[in-house]
């Protein structure tokens, strides 16, 4: 028996045409095969994405917990986004602030 290709327009094969009891045959063990392999790759793929592993700015790093922009942030605090901004790159931040962003934040999360 002969199969079909279809090509792509670079050549290259991009389906297979088979006789429908081929297919009727092969339909259930792929598929079952393709639900294992999908299932496995989502298990060992997938890793929850934590900005406390890339940021180290406290500020930072609570603004975006709270899925809160920096524009944000400045306008519930009363200062501009530049100043988030030069906060934000900063090694260290005083206690006094970092409470004041805090309570900025909880304030209008809930």
């Amino acid at each position: 028996m002969t199969l079909q290709t279809i090509k792509s327009i670079d050549g290259k094969v991009e389906y297979v045409l088979l006789p429908v009891a081929i297919y009727k045959a092969l339909k259930q063990p792929i598929e079952k095969e393709l639900a294992r392999l999908t299932s496995a790759a989502a298990d060992d793929d997938y890793v929850q994405f934590d900005p406390g592993d890339f940021v180290d700015n406290p500020v930072a790093l609570a603004r975006l917990r709270a899925h809160v922009r920096q524009t944000e942030l400045a306008k519930r605090l009363g200062v501009s986004q530049a100043y988030i901004s030069k906060v934000e790159k900063q090694e260290s931040v005083s206690p006094e602030l970092l409470k004041r962003v805090k309570a900025a934040l909880k304030a209008n999360t809930g």
